[in-house]
Formats: structure tokens, sequence, C-alpha cells
């Protein structure tokens, strides 16, 4: 897995004393379209948002964290793989309150990364996206720490397979504190219902 792009992230502000989410985008975009939410979201956060490491099958453009062709479709090897490239980017950051936004594979590697290290996040925001099969080291430590969780789907989500939004919907109660929503009609996006949500979830994190 390659090392992400430490030029490609986008920052709201220079990195002071405020907390940092860190925003994740979907497969075959950038680190353009998350950064696109930082004006409806709290100023009490900086916001910085990064590049996925790999490049998407022809002819498909954009980044991705991790392959979805193939046998390696939902493998949580390669989301496995995504959230340590993430922790690596982080690490030079220091010790600071850290949250997560991540859309779709964006949010299945937030997830990851919150199961690899429970204690390098105060919370992390799931939108579109679903918590991947096998276990983690941090599961054990996530049934007591309860992390807080958002979750925000459509209910018309026709990319995230059915069996995956079972397996997080028995997985995220147990290994946090959820707080949780399925938008009506809506289908693999963000509407601006959503938004006002993720909005108010962050500022009781602030």
């Amino acid at each position: 897995m390659p090392s992400l792009d430490a030029d490609a992230a986008l920052w709201s502000e220079p990195l002071g004393d405020k907390p940092l989410v860190v925003l994740l985008h979907g497969y075959g975009s950038d680190e353009r379209d998350l950064f696109s939410l930082r004006d409806h979201l709290p100023s009490a956060f900086t916001y910085a948002a990064v590049r996925a490491p790999l490049a998407p099958p022809f002819p498909m453009s954009g980044h991705s964290w991790y392959p979805i062709d193939g046998l390696q479709s939902r493998d949580p090897a390669g989301v496995t793989a995504g959230a340590e490239a993430l922790l690596e980017w982080l690490a030079p950051l220091g010790e600071r309150r850290v949250g997560l936004v991540g859309f779709s594979q964006g949010a299945a590697v937030s997830l990851q990364a919150m199961r690899l290290a429970p204690e390098r996040f105060d919370f992390v925001v799931n939108l579109s996206g679903y918590a991947a099969g096998g276990s983690a080291p941090g599961d054990e430590t996530l049934k007591t720490a309860r992390v807080p969780v958002f979750w925000g789907r459509g209910s018309a989500d026709e990319v995230i397979p059915p069996e995956a939004i079972d397996h997080t919907t028995q997985w995220l109660p147990d290994h946090s504190e959820l707080v949780g929503r399925v938008y009506p009609g809506l289908g693999h996006a963000v509407s601006a219902q959503e938004i006002e949500d993720l909005s108010r979830f962050l500022e009781k994190q602030a």
C-alpha cells in the first residue's frame, strides 16, 4: 500500500490547537470532494481532506482506498491496509484530538482505523459506508471505550451490499456509542439533511 501524499492534503487552516477532523473521500473521487463540506460544519475544528493512495482501474478516474474489483471486492485486508496508511499519515501530527469523517470507502477505512487504534480517535462518522468483516486488534477495547459514531445512509443505496449493511447493523451498536439515521429515498450520496445532522453531531463532539 503506498503512503498518503502529504502534499495533496487540503487544510481549512494551519494546524493549531483546535481538534482535527480528517475527511476521507469515496471510490473514484479525491480530496476536493468532502472538503467542500467544511463551510457547512462547525468552526471549532480544523479540517483536513486527504487523498486515497490507489488509482482505480481504467477508465475510472480519481483515487481509491482499496480495490473493489474481482475477488477483492470487500476484502477486509484491503480496508485494513487503507486504514494503516491513514494512521501512518496521522503519526507525525502528534498527540491531539482527532475525528474521522468518511464517505463510502472512506467511511469503511475510518471505521477500520478506529478498530486498529481506538485510543487515537475521539469520534468517527460513517456516511454510506460499512464495517469490514473479520476481527481487528481494538475490537475488544471498543466494547468499553464506546467511541461516538454517526452512521448515515440512504434507504435507496444500492452500492453497499445488503450483507455489509446487515453486518454493520449488528457490529456497530456493540462497539461504539452509535447515532444512526436512514434517509428515505436517498441513494449512494449525502443529502442536505444528512449534512445538517452531521453538523449537529460534530457540535456535540467539539
